[in-house]
Parts: structure tokens; C-alpha cells; sequence
């Protein structure tokens, strides 16, 4: 890569955010300390000493029994299976390009394992184009290597996108050493790699895919280009027997130099036939795309294992790109994609206009084009989105399914409509199954805005927001799914109106569209026979639920009951109503709860499979503004589903005042996540976190009056939201 672009990230030593400091795991630990992303070089340690805040390890001497952090950098989501839906539009393409994104989603040092307490995050969303993330960074001033956080892995993996580390070797230029080369692919005393071995258990004991390799350190020889040759090879077939990847990008050469080819040439062919793919350098041309194309048919590897690199770091979708290089309209594609530093999208925002509203419409813009609706792109934008040419994929194929449409961040946490927690938050292991096609708006009238909306939530930090005056049935498409239906099958809805009265309608689509574009052949089943606005939200909240600010880091809430559960026990702004909608949909259940409805509709009379699913509303009284929230929606069986089971052994592993670490045995059986709270002397509970890892790091407790140790809760929560059983840990103050 240029230099110039390597910006922030290859600083000789970046500034920290806190100390790391460098706690051992329990039961030795005596000090409390933040978890953070690993990071490492491959064996030796730069001179010196390290900045504020940065901890120099080798990866070398790499143990997973002796890493502090490992329970709350572990990955908890398995890789997701992926089907290829009927595409949005006609251009979009199955079984040819692909994308491939390199994304910082934060510094190489104190890179939070755990989310953190503020919504500006690149809290990326539009999973279904992409087919490999890089979690990209790495400096000479902190470290080489870096393996993903378990928020992003989690995130990606539900939307079955693999994950690959990232082992960075800098140029001179930027501190980087020749001897950090020779570390890695050293070998021992039986002709191995030890360090392609240690890479591959990194990835394993992390729960990530793969690696990325970037080696750009010059001065090499025959003599390294061979051993790195021979690294790699090792590292491709151990990787393969445990289920990962390696990607090779197009800087060193077989004769040990750094010369970036742009193309798939004899200098990097043999690291492109060792790995599984190859990042192809943005020097490339058109020329050189093709031939490399063609050269990786004629290998039998296929030329869509290439990643044309497109640099969208500085202009992001105002970057000018001779797509018709890569993905030429018309025509079959050359190779894939490869985005560095998409993230732009959230990081060109001036300062003061970085919330998350702000954040979507940059990103929506770059994923899906300036029509902000993949089902009609527009043939005028000079930047050719993702959706353009690229068919999403999704990962929704089994029952129960259930969604709140949280993005992974926000400005506050919300459970059941009421605000549980003021702190913002980020949290990306916690974002649901989200809508691919954002948006797919069809009307033969005014067309309202849609988007994710953060000024209120049924649960999480997000809902889906349509607003604008209506004057014709709108047809909202949200999910393209492989969900089989059973006799018991039913469909939540959790809504809201806040002004217009409108018809809500199901969409339901048993079969597939008949081509790219078309719309799926939906049924239309009732939602809301009672008066759909509804009364205005509700202060009112659960008992035992503090909607004061958490103490610490990610605001996450407690469920307590499914998407549709009842809270007439509880007294709160509850009422239920039998819905009479259409014959053989005649018992839609009605549950109201601070100012948010839950419908259940049942699929009575339907069969097969469900292929789409969609909202459709119809203004009632002619042309009317309307703001209208989506908060929720479940597929499952009918009835009350049952409890997850209770995680076990709950314990602090480390103290230091008022900073603890926590840990916890995993409830057997699925599990969404874990949610924290701290239980106080009058009973009531305080929300702390929630996290898809079996540990939780909080600062900044205090004693309440008279209280002699804290008390935490734990609970296990299933896919439909609701929770286990608590289990308790008490730390004497």
C-alpha cells in the first residue's frame, strides 16, 4: 500500500485511551483491570520502553491457559450458514464478485472487548454484501498482529461473515523492522513454523476465521521470499484443518522485495496458489484486472478469489472508481471487491454530527447507492454500490427468529418501551439480524422516509422508523428468509404509532419473486384491528428495573419475556385484545405496554416455507403524516416458549476498589447473551451490561448507605428475549 495512506495507524506508537496494565487471570488476579483487544509482535520486541498504555507481547510465548483476557475476547457466535435470496434488482449479481472490507474499528492498543459508553462507533450493518472482514491496524509502536474482538466476530458471524485477523509487517518508512519478518517465519529444529502454529491457535482459542497477511517490510532476499513462501504453505494447511482462511496481499514478492504488483503476476502467483485469496494492491488497471482474472481461471482457482483493492479511506462514496474494470454493467465481473477503510462512512462525520442517525445515512449511502433503495438503483450515481452489483445474502433460516432491529449501538438502553439505562452505549456483539435490503420501499405513492431511529426503542438502542405523509399502501420488505412453517406457527409484531393512523398488515411470502426485482408474491394478513396510534409512552416501568444510568460501559437491558409477554402481573400499561382480522387469522393477540403494541399473528392456513416477510401500511383517512416504529418481530411456535437455563458459578475473579472483573460457567443450551445488573438493598436492580461472552469487566462502583458487600445478577437470554433464572456473586465491599 502507498504510504500516505496508513495515516493513524502506522504512528511509531499511538496515543492510549487508559492503561492496560496487565492482570493475570483468576485465581491469581488481585487487580481489576479493562480487557482489550490482543495484540503482539511475532517474537522480538522493539527497543525501549512502551507508551502510555501499551503492552508489548510476543506471540511466541502465547498461551491460551495464561491470557488474562481470553474469557472476554472469545468469540460466541458460530459462523452462520448463508443462503442467496432472488436479488433486489436485476444487476445484482449471484456467484460472481464478491466484497472483501479492511476495517479499523478502533486503535491497536485499548481496543475494548467489551463495547463502551459511547454510540460513535463504526457499528457496520450491511453484513449481506460482504463475504470476508479484515479487522485491519497494527503499528511498530504497539504491535503486529492483532486478533479481533469477540463484539465484531460475533456481530459478523450471525450474519455468517468469516472474520480475519490481521498480521501487519510496516514499511521502514513507518518503524517497521526486517528482523519482525524473520520472526515470523522462523523455523524450528524439525524444519516447522511455530508461529503459523500459534496463528492458528489464536484463531481458534478467539473463535475468528483466519488471517490476513500484509507483509510491506523491505530489504528481504531469495532466502525470505522462500521461508515466507514456506510460512505460508504451513499456515494455509494447518488453517484449513481447523475450518480457517488466509489471505495474502500483493506487496513482497517470491524474490523477498516488497514491489506491489497491482495484478496477479509471476512475482506473487505462488502466494496466491499457497493462500485462498489475494488482496490485489490499488495500483491495478483495467489491463491488469483482466489479465489476472484470466491468469486465475487458467490456475483453477477463479478469479473471484482476487480483491481489487479500492482505497475509500479519504472520500469514501465520493471516491472515483473505474468499476467497470471490476464489475462492468453488462458484462460478467472481472474479480471481487476489496474495500480499505469503509469506515469512513463514520469517521469523515464532523464531530457534532457523529450520532448514529447521521452514521446509517453516510453508511446506507455507500452500501446501497444514492437511491438509498437496492430494489432501484440509480443509473445515474457515479458511485456503484455494493447493492448495485453484489446479491445479499442472509442467514435467517430456522425458527424461532426474532429481531428488535438493535444496530449494536445508541443513545440509551431500553427494555419493553422504557428507557432502562441514559448512557449511551456500543456494543456490537449485540446487534440482532438486521434488514439486508435497507431500504425496499414500494409505492405507487409518496415514498417516506425509512431508517433506524435512536429517540426510542421496544428493546435495545434502535427501532426502524417510517415517516412521511402517506397518501397509498406502502410496502416495506424487511427480511428474505428460509423459515419453514409449522401448524403453531406465529409472527410478533411490537410497534408504535406516534401520529397518522394507518392499517397494519403482515406481508407474508410463501414463494419466491419471479426474478430479480419483482416483488415476492406476498399474503396479507391483519395486524391491528384496535386503533393502531397508540397512547403516548408510558412512564411506568418494571418492578425491580432502575431506568437511572448504568454505572459503566455498554447499556444493555434485561429481558424478562418474550417479544409478546404478558405483563398484567406487573400492572404496567398493560391490555390485551383478541384482533379479528381476516378468516382463519381470527385470534391476533394484542398486548400493550408502554405505548407499544405486541400482535401475534398467527400463519393459520399457510404452508411451506417462508421465503419474505414485510410490513405493509395503509393510511386510513387519505393522505396523512405518519411516524410509524417497527421495534420488534419474532417467528415462533405458539405459546410461552421456555426459559433459557440459568448460567452457573458466578464469581469475581478480580477486584480494585470499585473495579471488578466477573466471570461465569455458560447455561447450556442457545443463548443470545448475558445481562448484568446489580441487585441494591430495596430490591430494586440496576442494569450494568450485557455481553455474548462469559465475562464482564465494571468500574467505578461505590457502597450504597449501609451496604456491606454488592450483589450482581447474571441471567442467560434466549433468542426470543426472554431470560433465565438469575444467578448471584456477592463482593464484600
Amino acid at each position: 500500500m502507498n504510504p500516505s495512506r496508513r495515516t493513524v495507524l502506522l504512528a511509531a506508537g499511538a496515543a492510549a485511551l487508559t492503561t492496560a496494565g496487565s492482570a493475570t487471570a483468576a485465581p491469581r488476579a488481585t487487580a481489576a483491570t479493562p480487557p482489550y483487544a490482543a495484540y503482539w509482535f511475532p517474537d522480538s520486541l522493539p527497543a525501549g520502553s512502551p507508551g502510555p498504555g501499551i503492552t508489548w507481547r510476543s506471540l511466541k510465548s502465547w498461551r491460551a491457559a495464561d491470557d488474562p483476557d481470553l474469557a472476554f475476547n472469545a468469540a460466541t457466535v458460530p459462523l452462520a450458514a448463508r443462503f442467496t435470496p432472488t436479488p433486489a434488482n436485476p444487476t445484482a449479481r449471484t456467484g460472481q464478485a464478491r466484497v472483501q472490507a479492511l476495517v479499523s474499528f478502533g486503535p491497536t492498543s485499548a481496543n475494548p472487548s467489551q463495547g463502551s459508553a459511547t454510540a460513535d462507533y463504526y457499528a457496520l450493518t450491511h453484513w449481506a454484501y460482504l463475504d470476508e472482514l479484515v479487522f485491519w491496524g497494527g503499528s511498530a509502536g504497539e504491535g503486529l498482529i492483532l486478533a479481533p474482538n469477540a463484539p465484531v466476530v460475533d456481530a459478523a458471524h450471525r450474519h455468517g461473515v468469516p472474520v480475519l485477523g490481521n498480521v501487519f509487517l510496516p514499511p521502514a518508512a513507518y518503524g517497521g523492522q526486517l528482523q519482525w519478518t524473520r520472526d515470523l517465519v522462523q523455523r524450528d529444529a524439525t524444519g516447522h513454523y511455530p508461529l503459523a502454529a500459534q496463528l492458528v491457535a489464536v484463531a481458534a482459542a478467539y473463535g475468528f476465521d483466519g488471517w490476513f497477511l500484509n507483509a510491506e517490510t523491505g530489504g528481504g532476499n531469495t532466502a525470505l521470499g522462500t521461508a515466507m513462501l514456506g510460512f505460508v504453505k504451513e499456515l494455509k494447511a494447518l488453517a484449513a484443518a481447523k475450518g480457517q482462511r488466509v489471505t495474502w496481499y500483493d506487496a513482497l514478492t517470491v524474490n523477498g522485495t516488497v514491489s506491489w504488483q497491482g495484478a496477479l503476476t509471476s512475482q506473487n502467483q505462488a502466494f496466491f496458489q499457497a493462500a485462498d485469496s489475494m488482496f490485489v494492491d490499488f495500483r491495478w488497471s483495467a489491463a491488469s484486472l483482466a489479465s489476472s482474472g484470466t491468469k486465475a481461471d487458467r490456475l483453477g482457482r477463479g478469479r473471484y478469489e482476487l480483491w481489487a483493492g479500492v482505497d475509500v479511506e479519504s472520500n469514501g462514496s465520493g471516491t472515483y472508481v473505474n468499476w467497470d474494470a471490476i464489475v462492468p454493467a453488462g458484462k460478467p465481473h472481472v474479480t471481487s471487491v476489496g474495500f480499505y477503510r469503509p469506515e469512513w462512512t463514520r469517521n469523515h462525520l464532523p464531530a457534532d454530527r457523529r450520532s448514529p442517525g447521521d452514521f446509517h445515512a453516510a453508511d446506507d449511502r455507500f452500501w446501497t447507492g444514492r437511491s438509498m433503495d437496492p430494489s432501484r438503483p440509480d443509473p445515474g450515481d457515479p458511485w456503484r454500490a455494493p447493492a448495485v452489483s453484489v446479491a445479499d445474502r442472509s442467514t435467517v433460516t430456522s425458527v424461532p427468529f426474532a429481531t428488535v432491529f438493535n444496530t449494536g449501538h445508541g443513545l440509551r438502553w431500553y427494555e419493553e418501551g422504557a428507557v432502562v439505562s441514559e448512557s449511551p452505549w456500543n456494543h456490537l456483539g449485540l446487534q440482532d439480524r438486521l434488514p439486508s435490503r435497507r431500504w425496499v420501499v414500494r409505492t405507487a405513492g409518496k415514498r417516506p422516509t425509512v431508517a433506524f431511529d435512536f429517540a426510542d426503542a421496544w428493546r435495545g438502542g434502535s427501532s426502524v422508523l417510517a415517516a412521511g405523509e402517506l397518501d397509498q399502501p406502502v410496502l416495506l420488505d424487511l427480511y428474505a428468509t428460509r423459515l419453514p412453517i409449522a401448524v403453531n406457527t406465529v409472527v410478533d409484531l411490537t410497534f408504535r404509532s406516534e401520529s397518522g393512523d394507518v392499517n397494519v398488515e403482515l406481508a407474508v411470502a410463501t414463494a419466491l419473486p419471479s426474478g430479480p426485482g419483482e416483488t415476492p408474491p406476498y399474503r396479507y394478513l391483519a395486524v391491528n384491528s384496535v386503533n393502531a396510534r397508540a397512547a403516548g409512552p408510558s412512564s411506568a416501568v418494571r418492578p425491580g428495573v432502575n431506568s437511572g444510568q448504568a454505572e459503566h460501559g455498554v447499556n444493555s437491558g434485561e429481558p424478562e419475556g418474550d417479544v409478546n409477554s404478558s405483563q398484567e402481573e406487573d400492572g404496567v400499561n398493560s391490555a390485551h385484545t383478541e384482533a379479528p382480522g381476516d378468516p382463519g387469522h381470527a385470534h391476533a393477540r394484542v398486548n400493550s405496554v408502554n405505548g407499544w403494541q405486541t400482535v401475534t399473528v398467527p400463519l393459520t392456513g399457510l404452508s411451506g416455507t417462508v421465503h419474505a416477510l414485510g410490513i405493509r401500511l395503509t393510511p386510513t383517512d387519505g393522505p396523512t403524516p405518519v411516524r410509524w416504529r417497527l421495534g420488534g418481530l419474532a417467528v415462533r411456535p405458539a405459546g410461552t416458549p421456555p426459559a433459557p437455563a440459568a448460567p452457573s458459578a458466578a464469581r469475581v475473579t478480580a477486584a480494585d476498589g470499585g473495579d471488578l472483573r466477573l466471570a461465569w460457567n455458560p447455561a447450556p443450551g442457545p443463548v443470545r447473551h448475558y445481562t448484568l445488573h446489580r441487585l441494591l438493598a430495596d430490591g430494586t436492580r440496576r442494569f450494568l451490561g450485557a455481553t455474548g461472552q462469559r465475562a464482564w469487566f465494571v468500574a467505578g462502583l461505590r457502597p450504597e448507605r449501609g451496604e456491606p458487600a454488592a450483589r450482581f445478577e447474571v441471567r442467560a437470554v434466549g433468542e426470543l428475549y426472554n431470560a433465565s433464572a438469575p444467578v448471584t456473586v456477592t463482593h464484600p465491599w
